[in-house]
């Protein structure tokens, strides 16, 4: 066996999502053949990808059967989380992936959602850091478990230094809900907001991530123009029930990026409150707000729908005791959002590898 024979086998395997060889996309590393025994290293496009071991699978097939049917085959992984980020680009500089999930409406889940995606991408060994951009309501330090805490500022000797986010359950969090009394209501005009949100982008040391997760506000407001106008978001993520009324307000949302002066990829879209399904009637799903109305939305607008979760004590629960369902064991509920994280990374890997870096917005009229 030689290395052009073993790199020639693998040009016959594709990556599901991106449509190319793994030889192609530069996948292959480190191969290293001694007598009949061959090792080599897949890269992948992120640490939580769900295909890894179709890839796998694919590649010990396609070895044995163009190059030596009695190999050893020893396939190894490792992970460069694909970005379209700019060399040089300043704003979150140490962040590849930007994601905001957003709604039309309040009510349907969002934080809960957003909470739960960014617990599962950690999960499966991304560094994933959390802003919650609702600053009118904030909940994020609730569902985390850290409300009453303040966060730390670092000391670069200038007097500049900046905001540290509390780290819990492997996340960087960072809610207005950390810096002040949450008995007192954020009574803020639209220019104060913007400038919480600029802050939260410039003065917290959000570190090096692989994915941060913004916890949008719901509606297409002021908050939303400001992040597209200081941050270079990779794409969005909507959430909806499938309930008639918020399936038309989620149907702003889309429309809201893709107008001409945003242009901010819509990554897919997750229906939560899908259905129920009693623990004593395990098999029966009730469909309490509608049925497949995320699906049809999503077929309309020609989008991904990426995941439907359903309506479980324990996923309320957790939120309002400060352990999110991802890190219960709730085999259901963490299933369910599982699915939806893996959806949602290889979107965002193909959303990368198919389109160009989204620019921060200098001007809206």
């Amino acid at each position: 066996m030689t290395k052009e024979e073993i790199l020639k086998a693998l040009s016959n395997v594709e990556e599901p999502d991106l449509g190319k060889d793994l030889v192609t996309l530069n996948m292959i590393q480190d191969i290293v053949i001694n007598d009949n025994n061959v090792s080599f290293t897949i890269v992948l496009t992120t640490p939580a990808c769900p295909m890894k071991e179709m890839m796998k699978m694919a590649s010990e097939n396609a070895i044995k059967l163009l190059v030596n049917k009695d190999a050893n085959i020893t396939v190894n992984f490792t992970s460069k989380t694909s970005s379209t980020r700019l060399e040089g680009s300043q704003t979150l500089a140490g962040v590849k992936n930007i994601i905001a999930v957003v709604s039309g409406k309040g009510g349907v889940g969002k934080s809960t959602v957003s909470a739960n995606l960014a617990l599962a991408l950690a999960e499966g060994g991304a560094k994933v850091g959390l802003m919650d951009a609702d600053i009118y309501g904030p909940s994020q330090h609730i569902m985390f478990g850290i409300r009453g805490e303040r966060p730390m500022m670092t000391d670069d000797g200038t007097g500049k230094g900046k905001i540290v986010p509390i780290e819990k359950y492997g996340i960087k969090v960072m809610s207005i809900g950390l810096l002040i009394d949450e008995k007192q209501a954020v009574v803020w005009r639209g220019p104060m907001v913007s400038s919480a949100i600029k802050q939260f982008v410039s003065d917290v040391d959000w570190g090096e991530l692989d994915y941060l997760v913004i916890d949008m506000p719901p509606g297409t407001g002021d908050i939303h123009l400001t992040i597209v106008q200081n941050v270079p978001v990779t794409g969005v993520i909507v959430v909806t029930t499938p309930q008639l009324v918020a399936l038309a307000d989620a149907k702003k949302g889309v429309a809201m990026f893709g107008q001409a002066q945003l242009k901010v990829p819509v990554i897919g879209l997750v229906e939560n409150m899908s259905y129920f399904t009693p623990a004593e009637l395990p098999e029966n799903k009730y469909y309490i707000f509608g049925k497949d109305g995320g699906k049809n939305l999503a077929d309309e607008f020609d989008i991904t729908l990426l995941g439907q979760i359903p309506i479980v004590q324990s996923i309320r629960e957790g939120g309002d005791l400060g352990v999110p369902v991802m890190i219960s064991d709730d085999v259901i509920s963490r299933a369910a959002f599982e699915e939806f994280a893996g959806n949602a990374v290889r979107s965002i890997a193909m959303r990368n590898a198919n389109l160009p870096a989204t620019k921060i917005q200098e001007v809206l009229e």
